[in-house]
């Protein structure tokens, strides 16, 4: 299933969706920095940007092309965050911070111009605060175009900004630190990267329930037994293979490439959710190379660095 179809598109609607596909090209870095930091992972904000294009991709015929398309754009997204740390379990947090009241001290603290490491710091914030200060501090919107983005008033927003700025403050950078891991959810890690790399797909299948889902970038979502998934690795003309690792602290599965020097490069991740002992969601990212870069940290075991 494709996040953004490709539809053949005529008539008005064909300048709406050339421009969606301009806004997209130019916007989907900054879309991703921002969902990652609101959701605080860069694999959740890379899901979260799927499918934020692909709503807004629905409602296009809605669209006031009379306003610009980004934020747009973002607040599809914002809204698309919220929904995911509500499930999360943050409702109540979320409404209660929305209920505060609209209120500034005579004295603001000074803007903090967020440098990388305290940026991801901000998923400690409260939902309002976080998109507050991500959107004022990181992506420079103006007061008022981010109380439109998050639903709120100028004088909300600034009254969110002092919060989280005054909370950032007293924050001190650091690197995510591993988890600890589920013996057993280790153990059917090690043995999926070990048997997917001798191309033994029907002992990978063995690992895997019955029902399991798939979801590959904006290529394809459904089961993993109605997927070409296995096939398209063992077709893959580049030199690769997988490796264990972690991603910001969280387990997952690392795509190595050869280089020019003959050495294996982390190109990409697959994260696996595993319960009762089952596979039971692959999220592969093969086609989303940026998420390293947006990564606060990167560990490949050393038995597969090389």
């Amino acid at each position: 299933m494709s996040t953004v179809p490709a539809p053949e598109p005529s008539g008005p609607f064909e300048a709406r969706y050339l421009a969606f596909l301009a806004t997209v090209q130019n916007l989907r870095p900054s879309l991703h920095r921002y969902c990652s930091r609101m959701t605080g992972s860069v694999l959740d904000g890379e899901d979260v940007v799927q499918d934020a294009l692909f709503e807004a991709y629905r409602k296009l015929d809605q669209y006031d092309e009379s306003r610009p398309m980004g934020p747009w754009l973002f607040r599809i997204a914002h809204n698309r965050c919220i929904d995911l740390l509500r499930r999360r379990g943050v409702r109540v947090e979320a409404e209660s911070v929305a209920m505060e009241p609209d209120r500034v001290e005579p004295s603001e603290p000074a803007v903090l111009g967020l440098g990388r490491a305290l940026e991801r710091m901000v998923s400690h914030l409260p939902p309002k605060e976080r998109a507050c200060v991500l959107l004022k501090d990181v992506f420079d919107y103006t007061l008022e175009e981010i109380a439109e983005l998050v639903d709120s008033t100028v004088g909300g927003v600034k009254a969110a900004l002092q919060r989280g700025r005054a909370k950032l403050a007293g924050l001190s950078e650091h690197a995510p630190q591993p988890a600890p891991q589920d013996p057993e959810a280790h153990r059917l890690l090690h043995l999926y990267v070990e048997r997917f790399n001798r191309r033994d797909w029907d002992k990978v299948r063995e690992l895997i329930s019955d029902d399991a889902r798939l979801r590959v970038a904006d290529r394809f979502r459904g089961a993993v037994k109605e997927s070409p998934y296995f096939g398209n690795y063992e077709r893959w003309d580049k030199p690769w293979r997988l490796a264990e690792g972690t991603l910001d602290g969280q387990p997952v599965v690392i795509v190595l490439l050869r280089d020019d020097r003959g050495q294996f490069i982390p190109n990409a991740v697959v994260h696996l959710e595993i319960t009762g002992g089952l596979i039971q969601n692959i999220r592969d990212y093969v086609h989303c190379p940026w998420l390293l870069d947006a990564a606060t940290s990167l560990a490949v075991r050393p038995a597969f660095e090389n």
